[in-house]
């Protein structure tokens, strides 16, 4: 009876582990946050994790930690719109500089890609990076911004470059799925 439990653990265990990451995952899970007024679907595989001092929330791929989707949640003034913020790639290049590569990071973010979409009523910035880290790696990010209720809710998702080929299309599913209400 042991060998036979021992087994069907293997077998799980090398399935998933040959079966990790967004491209292989078998759907995605919905997150929702009533109290802040967000929503969006994450890779299965992945998990929460709690930072201090950082965004509302973050999920990574539990074998792949580096690979990661936050929302982060700002003031903007009452009444404001996204369109008054600026347009797609003007919001780009400001985000840009100030969430992914600041002054003295020693980052750079190549704002890539910059175009709106609307969903239920809302407008939604998609903005899209190539980003280098000090160390010389290099990242690819996309993020979903969007204004609601007095705050600028922004999403973005992280993928290290050497696999954003072959993940491409589940993230881009999980950044289109990133709603406000």
């Amino acid at each position: 009876m042991w060998k036979r439990i021992a087994l069907m653990l293997l077998l799980v265990l090398s399935f998933s582990l040959s079966n990790s990451g967004v491209a292989a995952a078998a759907g995605l899970k919905s997150f929702v946050n009533t109290s802040n007024g967000y929503e969006f679907s994450y890779p299965n595989g992945w998990v929460q994790v709690k930072v201090a001092n950082g965004p509302d929330v973050v999920f990574h791929d539990l074998i792949e930690i580096s690979e990661n989707v936050s929302v982060v949640i700002s003031p903007v003034p009452e009444g404001e719109t996204l369109a008054q913020l600026g347009t797609p790639t003007e919001v780009g290049y400001k985000l840009g500089k100030a969430a992914l590569a600041p002054a003295d990071s020693g980052r750079t973010a190549e704002l890539v890609n910059a175009f709106e979409r609307e969903s239920n009523g809302k407008t939604y910035y998609i903005l899209e990076y190539a980003v280098k880290l000090p160390n010389q790696q290099q990242r690819h990010n996309i993020a979903s911004v969007a204004v609601s209720r007095g705050k600028l809710f922004t999403f973005n998702a992280s993928i290290p470059e050497k696999r954003w080929q072959k993940l491409k299309p589940a993230i881009e599913e999980v950044v289109s799925s990133f709603l406000v209400y």
